[in-house]
């Protein structure tokens, strides 16, 4: 019976101490040194609206946590190892659904995140205070897509299945902007060469930060696809082409010869080579009303690209920025006459 109290005791005695150490743990709240850490947009939520931090779809932020002393040891451990607190931001349950500019508090935000709660930690400080938020509504359009390589330079295809994909861009994107592109390994271009291939078109909203098509088309290549290798084409000619209501009756004071003499493509070797012969490499048009402006004038000048080669995809300019003419109309019959 004695043996049994003396035991009894010492069970007691230990429950009390594991008890009082859980105790004190709890009660003892210590912090973790500052940690990098993430908010990472939910762009799943609305494909009808573009949010970001300062055109990013995630923002770095530092944060110092406190808890007990076992939690913080375990969260201070895994970091270690390389995980980073990554909380999710829901534009809508913040009330920032709408186009506009909005400012996110930092720390509450943080603060309501259940993962953390769950942990048994709390976030005490964190830097930056506030993030910047923009809101772009997006509107479905049709885009064309387009094949590249790795290196952004333009891949001819056999068949494209489909052409196009409806996919949600800014609504003020018009032109050249409308291109869904797909990229291709030096390997799925060498197998698009003999049986099609799935890829996944995609936009750029901006830098880095891409829109994926909800589908996947069906992409092949010639056998021997060429890719468009990068030219300058020097000593250029410009050719003026005047409507029949100024022709005769204006020249063209061309200002800035030298941004149009020189010409630079992404072509294959034959479309470089009919380019090449073409007499007038840009096109300047002058048009009804261009005379009513006696001053300094600015238009987008014209590549005279052959244009079978344009619609087979085998030239285009390299930085796809048309250059601007500056020039002034000079009325001939105002011209001073030769010295004598």
């Amino acid at each position: 019976m004695l043996e049994r109290i003396k035991f009894g005791k010492i069970v007691v005695v230990v429950i009390l101490t594991v008890l009082i150490w859980v105790w004190a743990d709890l009660a003892l709240d210590v912090t973790l040194p500052e940690r990098p850490a993430a908010i990472i947009v939910d762009d799943s939520a609305n494909p009808k609206l573009w949010i970001s931090f300062n055109q990013a779809s995630s923002a770095d932020v530092k944060i110092t946590l406190s808890g007990p002393h076992s939690a913080i040891t375990e969260e201070g451990r895994r970091l270690k190892e390389g995980a980073r607190l990554e909380f999710t931001f829901d534009a809508a349950q913040e009330k920032m659904d709408t186009p506009g500019n909005f400012t996110l508090t930092v720390l509450p935000f943080l603060q309501k995140d259940k993962e953390i709660k769950q942990l048994g930690l709390s976030i005490k400080s964190c830097e930056p205070n506030t993030v910047p938020v923009t809101v772009v509504e997006l509107v479905k359009k049709s885009l064309e897509i387009k094949c590249f390589d790795r290196e952004q330079n333009p891949v001819k295809t056999k068949v494209i299945d489909p052409t196009r994909v409806d996919m949600f861009v800014p609504k003020d994107w018009d032109g050249s902007k409308l291109v869904a592109r797909v990229v291709l390994s030096d390997s799925e271009r060498a197998q698009a060469k003999s049986l099609s291939i799935e890829k996944t078109p995609y936009v750029e909203l901006a830098p880095g930060e891409l829109r994926r098509a909800q589908t996947p088309v069906k992409i092949s290549l010639p056998a021997e696809a060429e890719v468009l290798q990068e030219y300058n084409i020097t000593s250029a000619t410009v050719g003026f082409v005047f409507s029949p209501v100024l022709q005769g009756k204006y020249k063209v004071d061309l200002l800035n010869p030298a941004d149009m003499s020189m010409v630079s493509i992404k072509a294959t070797a034959a479309a470089k080579n009919a380019y090449e012969q073409e007499p007038f490499k840009l096109l300047l048009y002058i048009l009804d009303g261009d005379e009513k402006n006696t001053g300094e004038q600015t238009k987008k000048a014209i590549y005279n690209f052959p244009d079978e080669f344009v619609r087979s995809g085998e030239i285009i300019l390299k930085n796809e920025r048309p250059v601007e003419a500056r020039f002034k109309l000079v009325l001939l019959s105002a011209e001073p006459a030769p010295a004598k």
